[in-house]
């Protein structure tokens, strides 16, 4: 049960797989004719912009605060 709660094998994948779902769909709505382009490519560079979000927060931590951008000391 808790596998379940915890999110499971896509505990890590989920923001991915929403990302990649709503381009696929936003590209199926502009070829079935139900959008235009711009709302189109508005929508693919939202997901974009949530998936390379996610994977930017990822890779930060992973160095322990090295690399990061810090204001002060």
């Amino acid at each position: 049960m808790q596998k379940i709660i915890s999110g499971g094998f896509l505990a890590g994948h989920r923001t991915y797989i929403i990302s990649g779902i709503g381009i696929l769909s936003s590209i199926g709505a502009y070829l079935v004719g139900d959008t235009d382009v711009f709302t189109m490519l508005q929508s693919i560079f939202t997901f974009g912009g949530i998936y390379f979000l996610r994977k930017s927060s990822e890779t930060k931590g992973k160095t322990n605060g090295e690399n990061s951008r810090k204001i002060s000391e």
